[in-house]
């Protein structure tokens, strides 16, 4: 979701009025990909390295996230929609930790699309995190390290029941990973817009799942 800050510069506004606009845009892009078909969305809202902006962009992305989940659970809800978050969770607030997991817990039942929220991640951290994992288990004796293989690894990671990507959307015409779903997107097709999130729409999500369907996808096989 990139392109908040960008889009309220370009107006004179403020750069939490680019990310309170963002969070309009994803409301609509959730139930957009929803009545898609998409059964799986994970979309970026705030990275490890995000921390390092100015205290009071970051003070004011922490009572965004808070106010919109709060103002949008029982949507969620009736909609069917099921949260997931991800990252290192115990870094946030606590009342947003809280928020996060009554969230996770409320909408477990949900089945129609899985809405995942990548907060505090960073692709790095996450595969630190499945091999720190991993170490205590061949530690204690309970995994042998001949028995570690690629599904090992997958096992431990944040939402190991998700599906790895198909298709990885970058806006504001970002031409990097950064830091995000770095083992999930190993085969993942890559679409990048000049659209700034903030004016992203059905339109442009429906373009991108079109440009996918017209891709050949080889997974490091010759397709004749």
């Amino acid at each position: 979701m990139d392109g908040n800050g960008r889009w309220a510069r370009a107006r004179g506004k403020d750069r939490l009025e680019g990310h309170w606009a963002g969070y309009r845009t994803l409301k609509r892009i959730v139930y957009a990909a929803d009545e898609l078909g998409i059964e799986y969305l994970t979309v970026y809202g705030f990275s490890s390295e995000n921390w390092k902006r100015p205290d009071i962009e970051v003070s004011g992305l922490m009572r965004l996230m808070l106010s919109a989940m709060r103002a949008e659970i029982e949507e969620l809800i009736a909609n069917g929609i099921r949260v997931r978050v991800i990252g290192r969770l115990d870094g946030l607030p606590q009342d947003l930790r809280d928020e996060f997991q009554a969230a996770m817990v409320r909408t477990a039942p949900n089945g129609r699309m899985t809405f995942t929220l990548a907060i505090n991640y960073g692709g790095r951290h996450e595969i630190v995190d499945a091999v720190r994992s991993l170490a205590l288990s061949v530690a204690d004796g309970s995994l042998a390290p001949s028995e570690i293989e690629e599904t090992t690894i997958q096992e431990r990671l944040y939402a190991p029941e998700t599906p790895d990507p198909d298709l990885l959307i970058r806006t504001a015409g970002e031409m990097r990973l950064s830091n995000y779903l770095l083992w999930q997107s190993a085969y993942a097709e890559l679409w990048v817009t000049p659209t700034l999130w903030p004016d992203f729409s059905r339109e442009d999500l429906s373009e991108a799942l079109a440009e996918f369907g017209r891709r050949t996808r080889r997974f490091g096989a010759v397709v004749e």
